[in-house]
């Protein structure tokens, strides 16, 4: 079932905002799109032919609106749309931000269908290749999972996990680049080759990490660094 563009509305063109469009239109899915600048929302919608600009008050006629926000925004998106009545009781709005739970839209706008549907990863990968992971807290309505699985796969779980996840993820991600970047300079390589080390070489070897061919280059170093991890390599 393809949702037409007055059905659903998207809100947030920034960089999850793209990566979900680019997926729904290789899906052949229509989407509506507002931004309260329409030149910047028409400008959005050249890119991708599936989607087409609603205006703000066509936000009250829409089914499913999809909040692709920042956590501070989406409050006061929400609260500005209530008080000019451009939202009605029967919209599911999907609560996309990571770091503000749904709980607090929930309690905040009590008559208003509130749903979190959080994405783990980087907007980024989700644009080049599809297949994302989102975490929602309970079963979605049909047509929500039907919006949803082009993009990728569905888990229930709770939205503190998915907080938890990612700042451990950032942690570490952020420490072997300082870690890695800081032994460049000790070894005085030039700064280019440690630029190339972090945006190439190295997400790379996770990826081919995570999918399980990795070279035999880097097989070698995986085992020594495993053995250590395991406590075999003193």
């Amino acid at each position: 079932m393809n949702h037409n563009g007055k059905n659903v509305g998207l809100v947030g063109i920034g960089k999850l905002g793209t990566a979900m469009m680019q997926n729904w239109f290789n899906h052949n899915k229509l989407i509506g799109v507002y931004h309260p600048i329409k030149s910047k929302a028409e400008q959005f919608i050249q890119r991708f032919p599936n989607g087409h600009y609603i205006s703000e008050h066509e936000l009250g006629e829409i089914d499913v609106l999809i909040l692709a926000l920042p956590a501070t925004d989406v409050i006061p998106f929400i609260t500005d749309l209530t008080a000019k009545n451009n939202l009605l009781a029967k919209t599911y709005i999907i609560n996309m931000a990571t770091a503000l739970n749904t709980i607090e839209i929930k309690n905040k706008f009590p008559l208003l269908n509130s749903v979190g549907v959080k994405y783990m990863g980087h907007a980024r990968d989700l644009l080049e290749h599809g297949n994302g992971l989102f975490i929602t807290e309970s079963n979605l309505p049909k047509q929500i999972e039907e919006l949803f699985h082009p993009l990728g796969q569905i888990i229930i779980d709770s939205e503190e996990t998915l907080i938890q996840v990612n700042r451990l993820a950032t942690h570490y991600a952020v420490k072997a680049a300082i870690e890695l970047k800081s032994e460049f300079v000790k070894r005085k390589f030039p700064l280019e080759y440690a630029q190339k080390a972090l945006i190439s070489i190295a997400p790379e070897v996770i990826r081919s990490y995570c999918e399980g061919n990795l070279g035999d280059f880097a097989k070698e170093i995986a085992k020594d660094i495993q053995m250590n991890v395991d406590g075999f390599g003193y």
